[in-house]
């Protein structure tokens, strides 16, 4: 038992000693889908999100980070500049909810203890998983009333962003994420039911977020710093 206790005692050290590097914090902004109905724009944020975040710098370079995410997502044929689309008159809404995880590359040094390495534009490479609303049936035939059923996807997100030192341990940083995934329903597209069949049902849809973080860094060393 002693043995066992010395042994947990000594891996939990271990992993403390390694895991001094953190940051943690929230971030907020707007979400905007790009797919079959509404405008066309990449970034157009008309929605808000928000979420929390989560950092483990490897080195003043690269960052490992974790995000949860929650967006409403909604278009309407009504701001569309396409003139078939804003005929038509189609509009949706929805939720996204998100856990991701990737890495930040940053594109120089970053060190919060040094006053010459505190900001830096950089890229950001993540897998993603997601939760959202699709339409499972007609209620009855011809009636436009659906039932719901929540599904989960997968993204392929990539983004960019630039950060820099607030004060004292914390930082800010603006980002845009954009979120390519392998499905076609987030608009409620379904090839099933006449009514909700349009679009290309070839082409996937997207949803962008945009939107600042401010992050509280901690441990020893602080953020950023290497180890001596």
């Amino acid at each position: 038992m002693k043995k066992f206790v010395l042994f947990t005692a000594i891996i939990l050290i271990a992993m403390s000693s390694k895991a001094q590097i953190n940051e943690v914090g929230l971030f907020v902004g707007g979400s905007n889908y790009i797919g079959d109905i509404g405008p066309e724009y990449y970034i157009n944020p008309n929605n808000i999100m928000g979420g929390v975040i989560y950092k483990w710098n490897l080195n003043p370079r690269i960052a490992f980070r974790g995000t949860f995410t929650y967006a409403q997502l909604s278009s309407d044929d009504a701001d569309a500049t396409n003139n078939a689309r804003y005929n038509r008159g189609m509009r949706f809404t929805n939720s996204i909810k998100e856990l991701a995880i990737g890495i930040e590359f940053n594109y120089f040094e970053y060190n919060l203890d040094d006053y010459k390495k505190t900001k830096t534009p950089y890229l950001l490479v993540e897998f993603a998983a997601f939760n959202y609303n699709v339409v499972k049936s007609e209620s009855s035939p011809g009636s436009q009333n659906y039932n719901y059923e929540s599904k989960t996807a997968y993204a392929i997100p990539f983004g960019i962003g630039y950060k820099t030192k607030l004060v004292y341990d914390f930082a800010i940083a603006l980002e845009i994420r954009a979120r390519y995934t392998f499905e076609d329903d987030i608009d409620y597209n379904n090839q099933e039911i006449d009514l909700l069949k349009f679009g290309n049902p070839a082409s996937n849809d997207w949803y962008m977020l945009t939107g600042i973080s401010l992050v509280y860094t901690f441990g020893r060393p602080p953020c950023y710093a290497t180890p001596y």
